[in-house]
């Protein structure tokens, strides 16, 4: 090889590795910050999917690999390129970025969209009244106190397994001997279809009950009969074992105390009663009675401290030394929280609980930083990867926005806390985490919620203390000592600290102004925060980083997307006139508040507007307000709107009769009773209209007034769409025109059960509450 030869390869050498190192000094090419960004675009994917008004068919879904499969092949040839000198280094690296970030997307879309399919089962798909047979798989309480029982191994009369729903869920409305878990029962009871929007772009208890594999709910009056004995072995006699300890513990301790000491240790929440609930969320201590990160977290840190502490007493005594104290203590901890996770019952928050303590102490085995981003964005994949319809539940939200808050606290605070004399430390800390973290999940809470505690801050800082020191070392002794029968007195300790925090919760919620109402926000609001608050997260502050116009631009957008997200809540006005998807209601907005048909009929519709109204009154207050006239079964109002006059007419019961109803043009007629044969130019929303449009609002326009339906908002989706078009329920149109007479039937025997309707509507209301 000549001299110029080796000199011009030698040079091109030094050129690359020059390049190289150029490129890892890069921000852009840091790989250390790019596992925090997988859980935002993998979210990304998930949340467009989500808000898709079609559902996507095959085709869709073979692009959406086929384009994942470019972008990645383009990441993995992207350094050839650069080494062959076809591309610059720099442009290799944006060009891997950006493939991942889009991959990730996609993959997103993939995994929620397989998730749909996967879960998929019967929905039932008129009201049905007969015996109802099935295996108990679930005991809880709803929002009214009735117990309910989750069933599964459904046997309904006269319906092919096909066609049956894979998990039901019955409220009883008589206080009976429940069943345990694993008994196959039997009763007769009413089902019917999870119930869909109480308005336009509104919560969907449909969406939720699909992923769940629940396709239908209701209720029974009748006695619960045991067909066979619970099954031996097996998922169930593990619940049974529970459930055992659970009753065990509420005898033991009593009183709401011992409900709560129960749902603490044992998840189950079945012996607390409403009126508990109610002071816990205007205390904003509702968190603390759902099994969550908080929990999870102090068990696991006392198992740890414990542990670690008798390791190296252990190292004083015996002739040992240079144990790992700390990886034992971790390796012991994991343990812990696994048979918490067991005991618990499981469920979403709880695994997510349980996903993020085990990371953080596997951290602690590997010698890494147990809490740090990385771990939490390893949680997040994690669970959006088993569970990505997770994405939009309230909990997971909270539960992350607020470990993601505390994390990127714990630098100043770090910073500033030798400043402070040792006695005030645990004060301070106390203090800012509770700050931190009521700071960053409040918005969300608002959103999801329609409410603020004001002195959530001050019930934290009187509770959770009492709940370290005291209530969950006390039950996890009460645990150890239970074989030996010695759990009495830690489960009386145990119940003093639950006393402590019932006080206060009821003193909190006591104080005036305790408790603020917010009018719900459009759906848009939640993704901007979402987007805006994970961009900031990820986005470094310091003024070394800001440095870069990628930091800067970072930066400038999330404070965007928040400002947006604020301006829109704010600017964002509630609709003019809501009417039910059973036609059994109707409300109209007015100076006062909203103003609905009826005192009586429509309760959980009715209750939903209010709510999302952020409007205190109760449904009797409530349509005491100036505008509806007429008799109680043939409202009317007439409302002007844009200089336009628009007439409203409710009929129920006997007045829908449409020989005797007037149909003028420009007016709206709404009926809880098919309206056949009405002849006019009016409006008609009557049950089989509404069935398929689903919940109605009128807002103003350009031109006047129009009307929106849920359908119009949320399309048609799995869940949305009638049963002949879904895939995994092959019916012929004429199974479908069997059904409808039965609905009819079904609807004018319970037009006047009030208690039935509601135990329906509460169990659909139900899914929209939720403990972080």
């Amino acid at each position: 090889m000549t001299a110029p030869a080796a000199r011009s390869r030698a040079g091109g050498l030094q050129g690359a590795i020059s390049r190289s190192r150029s490129a890892a000094r890069s921000p852009v090419a840091r790989r250390s910050g790019m596992l925090p960004w997988v859980p935002f675009w993998m979210a990304l994917g998930i949340g467009g999917w989500l808000s898709l008004k079609e559902e996507p068919g095959l085709v869709f879904y073979m692009a959406v690999a086929a384009f994942a499969v470019a972008v990645l092949a383009v990441v993995i040839r992207a350094p050839r390129w650069a080494e062959r000198g076809r591309i610059g280094w720099d442009h290799a690296d944006w060009l891997r970025l950006c493939g991942m970030a889009l991959a990730l997307i996609a993959g997103g879309v993939l995994l929620i969209g397989g998730r749909a399919h996967l879960v998929a089962a019967p929905v039932l798909e008129f009201r049905y009244y007969g015996p109802i047979e099935g295996r108990v798989v679930g005991i809880d309480r709803s929002s009214r106190d009735r117990m309910r029982l989750l069933l599964d191994q459904v046997v309904l009369r006269d319906m092919a397994p096909a066609r049956t729903p894979r998990k039901v869920q019955i409220s009883l409305l008589q206080e009976d001997e429940l069943p345990q878990p694993g008994q196959r029962v039997m009763l007769t009871g009413h089902l019917g279809p999870p119930g869909g929007p109480s308005e336009p772009g509104g919560f969907d208890f449909r969406r939720s009950a699909w992923f769940r594999g629940l396709g239908a709910i209701g209720y029974s009056r009748n006695p619960v009969m045991t067909v066979a004995a619970p099954e031996e072995g097996g998922v169930l006699s593990l619940h049974r074992l529970r459930m055992q300890m659970s009753q065990a513990m509420q005898d033991q301790i009593g009183g709401q105390s011992g409900a709560v000491a129960s749902a603490l240790m044992t998840g189950d929440r079945s012996g607390i009663i409403e009126s508990t609930n109610d002071v816990m969320r205007a205390s904003n201590l509702y968190h603390i009675i759902s099994i969550s990160g908080l929990h999870m977290s102090m068990l696991a840190g006392f198992i740890y401290a414990g542990l670690r502490l008798v390791a190296v007493l252990a190292q004083l005594v015996l002739p040992v030394s240079g144990w790992p104290v700390h990886k034992i203590a971790a390796g012991g901890a994991i343990l812990a929280s696994a048979a918490y996770l067991w005991l618990s019952g499981g469920g979403v928050a709880t695994e997510r609980s349980f996903i993020m303590v085990a990371i953080m102490l596997c951290a602690v085995l590997c010698d890494r930083r147990a809490i740090s981003l990385r771990t939490v964005s390893v949680a997040a994949v994690c669970i959006l990867a088993y569970a990505p319809e997770a994405l939009v539940d309230a909990g997971f939200q909270m539960s992350f926005a607020a470990t993601v808050g505390l994390i990127l606290a714990a630098g100043p605070w770090t910073a500033t806390s030798q400043r402070l004399h040792w006695l005030l430390r645990p004060v301070a800390m106390l203090v800012m985490s509770s700050f931190v973290a009521g700071m960053v999940t409040s918005p969300i809470a608002a959103a999801h919620f329609g409410r603020m505690s004001q002195y959530g801050l001050l019930a934290n800082m009187l509770v959770v203390p009492v709940m370290g020191a005291i209530v969950m070392p006390a039950g996890v002794i009460a645990a150890l000592l239970a074989p030996i029968g010695l759990a009495g007195i830690p489960l009386r300790v145990m119940g003093m600290g639950t006393d402590w925090m019932l006080m206060i919760a009821a003193w909190v919620a006591s104080l005036g102004g305790s408790v603020t109402l917010i009018a719900a926000p459009p759906p848009v609001v939640l993704p901007l925060m979402g987007a805006g608050g994970m961009l900031l997260a990820l986005t470094p502050l310091g003024r070394a980083h800001l440095a870069s116009v990628l930091a800067r631009c970072r930066l400038g957008l999330a404070v965007a997307l928040l400002a947006g997200a604020a301006v829109v809540w704010t600017m964002a006005n509630r609709p003019l006139v809501l009417i039910s998807a059973e036609g059994d209601a109707v409300g109209v907005m007015t100076p006062e508040g909203r103003a609905p048909s009826k005192a009586r009929g429509g309760s959980y519709a009715v209750t939903n507007w209010l709510e999302a109204d952020g409007d205190g009154a109760d449904q009797q207050t409530a349509a005491l307000r100036p505008a509806w006239t007429g008799a109680a079964n043939l409202r009317e109002v007439e409302l002007e709107i844009g200089g336009q006059k628009l007439r409203i007419l409710h009929a129920t019961g006997r007045a829908a009769d449409p020989a005797k109803l007037p149909c003028d043009r420009g007016m709206i007629v709404v009926a809880n009773k098919p309206l056949t044969g009405l002849s006019g130019e009016c409006t008609v929303l009557d049950p089989p209209g509404l069935r398929q449009s689903g919940a109605q609002s009128v807002v103003a326009a350009a031109d006047g007034t129009r009307l929106r339906s849920q359908r119009d908002v949320g399309g048609q989706r799995l869940w949305a769409a009638p049963a002949k078009k879904r895939a995994v329920i092959k019916e012929k149109s004429s199974d479908m025109v069997v059904a409808n007479p039965t609905a009819t039937r079904y609807s004018r025997l319970s037009s006047s059960d009030a208690r039935g309707r509601d135990a329906i509507a509460d169990q659909s209301r139900a899914g929209g509450v939720l403990a972080r």
